[in-house]
């Protein structure tokens, strides 16, 4: 049993080092900040790689994104996933364009996929569609401290270019989330707790300078 336990963590190491190069293999490109786009910066809590590494979970992101461990390994205390997620605006929020987290049960091979997550600053959510639930975007996050949150603007006149950042943006599941998780990766009960802080962003919008 110890041997297939060992097998299975490791399928799971080796599926987000696999993940992590193909994505890294077109960063550049879509990292470039070009008016109309942005960029999410999302750093999971202390704590949660490590809690899901020992129930078998993975966390990776799919298309047209970076994800890199902060520790020694996933398994760490203290360790963090940070994720680098190219968005682009929209009338509405920041809309990811081809970036997907997934959440993968080593265990038993059930996966979550999370896709196209859009952060919606005024209404302080993220939304996204989780096929587990149906094919409309439901709330993923909430944003917790939205209130406190100030613009930091950066005008780059030689390249026509404004940055509007945000950063220490706080997100914990929003209500109803975690049971969805708990129920679709087969967690036991009470796996993951209501309203769990997850992560911290900070959020660049890129827009024109104009005359």
């Amino acid at each position: 049993m110890r041997e297939i336990h060992m097998l299975k963590k490791l399928i799971g190491l080796t599926l987000l080092i696999s993940m992590t190069s193909g994505v890294l293999a077109t960063s550049a490109q879509a990292d470039a900040a070009k008016p109309g786009q942005s960029m999410t910066h999302m750093k999971t809590e202390k704590g949660i790689s490590s809690t899901l590494e020992a129930a078998g979970i993975v966390l990776y992101v799919q298309g047209g994104a970076t994800a890199a461990v902060m520790g020694d390994s996933i398994s760490s205390a203290d360790a963090q996933v940070v994720f680098h997620i190219p968005i682009t605006g929209t009338k509405t929020g920041v809309e990811h364009v081809g970036s997907n987290i997934a959440i993968f049960n080593t265990t038993n091979n059930s996966q979550v996929l999370i896709k196209n997550p859009v952060i919606d600053l005024k209404k302080a959510v993220v939304n996204a569609v989780i096929p587990q639930v149906g094919s409309q975007p439901v709330a993923l996050f909430t944003i917790t401290n939205v209130k406190d949150l100030k613009a930091k603007v950066t005008n780059d006149r030689k390249a026509k270019l404004r940055t509007t950042s945000y950063d220490g943006v706080k997100l914990s599941l929003a209500p109803g989330v975690a049971a969805t998780l708990v129920t679709a990766l087969g967690l036991p009960a009470g796996a993951l707790p209501e309203g769990l802080a997850f992560a911290s962003a900070s959020v660049s919008l890129y827009s024109p300078i104009k005359k």
